[in-house]
């Protein structure tokens, strides 16, 4: 790895969320699905793993996503967490529009056309 590059991860609930956040994203991200629910073993795992890079977490406005939100706040308390409008309540099913400027937000290169 070459200093100075920080790696950013982006870790979403399914594979819907991947392709939308996939869609509007403009530079190398990892996105990581959880497919749902996360066993503590996984999660310790996937923090090794996550160790010195910067980590998004992008779920749900639902009770699963609340819920998977909750367990990266206790193991993980560096990631910082995205949030869509409620009013959308799926990553998937959130415009493209919004999901950009969620991202931007985060200091995340995204699509200018989804900026418009």
């Amino acid at each position: 790895m070459t200093l100075g590059i920080v790696e950013k991860v982006i870790i979403v609930e399914g594979k819907s969320d991947k392709k939308k956040v996939l869609n509007v994203i403009n530079e190398q991200i990892e996105i990581i699905c959880t497919n749902g629910t996360i066993s503590l073993s996984k999660l310790d795992e996937l923090i090794e793993h996550l160790f010195n890079k910067d980590v998004y977490i992008l779920v749900d406005a639902d009770d699963a996503g609340e819920k998977l939100r909750k367990q990266f706040k206790r193991e993980f308390p560096e990631a910082e967490h995205l949030y869509i409008d409620k009013m959308y309540r799926e990553v998937a099913t959130a415009p493209e529009q919004h999901i950009a400027t969620v991202l931007l937000s985060a200091n995340i290169d995204v699509h200018t056309e989804y900026l418009l």
